[in-house]
């Protein structure tokens, strides 16, 4: 089973697949049976690893959860529990990476130097270095502290989300949100294996 967020890609996977393991790859995509419902206007257009952070969460954390996914967007995905077993993917939101801002930033300036990104220390910075670093890890955290606050106060059931963070930035950034609670770096790949598993596929 693969998983995968960028078309020009699969085509590649599946040949991979086809060819060194003999075997024709499941795509991970909304039609599949995902143990709970997709409650979006369009669920087609939700990316694969969203689904999967859902999945992991919903498995491991119940709910209700968001689960805050570090990558190259940021993405939040809601999850509500109707009871303890049936959960419903309820949308989100998507907002750049810290990596994706960071990079554009230097891209599109002429100055600015590209950063190692370090936990800023002072919200003052006073090399150009530590401006980039407070705006850039400083400003994420704070983006997703207020957009969960934002998400919780229109939460459409009265028990409140635990927030977990995922991704390969999760371990730089979640320690510097008040918001989130837990950090499971790796949420994509086990919803990845949870599917597998659920479907009847070796892993």
């Amino acid at each position: 089973m693969l998983g995968t967020v960028v078309p020009a890609a699969l085509y590649h996977l599946r040949r991979l697949c086809r060819e060194w393991f003999a075997v024709e790859p499941l795509v991970a995509r909304a039609s599949l049976d995902w143990g709970f419902d997709i409650k979006v206007d369009n669920p087609n257009e939700v990316g694969a690893d969203r689904l999967l952070n859902a999945l992991a969460g919903h498995k491991h954390f119940g709910g209700p959860l968001i689960v805050v996914d570090f990558g190259t967007a940021t993405t939040f995905d809601c999850i509500i529990v109707d009871n303890e077993r049936a959960g419903r993917f309820i949308g989100g939101v998507i907002m750049p990476g810290l990596r994706t801002a960071s990079d554009e930033l230097v891209r599109r300036t002429a100055k600015l130097p590209a950063t190692e990104l370090l936990p800023p220390t002072h919200a003052i910075g006073r090399r150009t270095e530590d401006c980039i670093r407070v705006g850039v890890l400083w400003g994420t955290a704070d983006a997703v502290d207020g957009l969960v606050r934002r998400i919780k106060a229109e939460w459409p059931s009265k028990k409140q989300p635990t927030v977990v963070a995922t991704g390969g930035l999760a371990v730089l950034v979640a320690p510097l949100c008040k918001e989130i609670e837990s950090v499971h770096p790796d949420l994509t790949l086990v919803g990845l294996r949870i599917a597998a598993a659920a479907l009847g596929l070796e892993w």
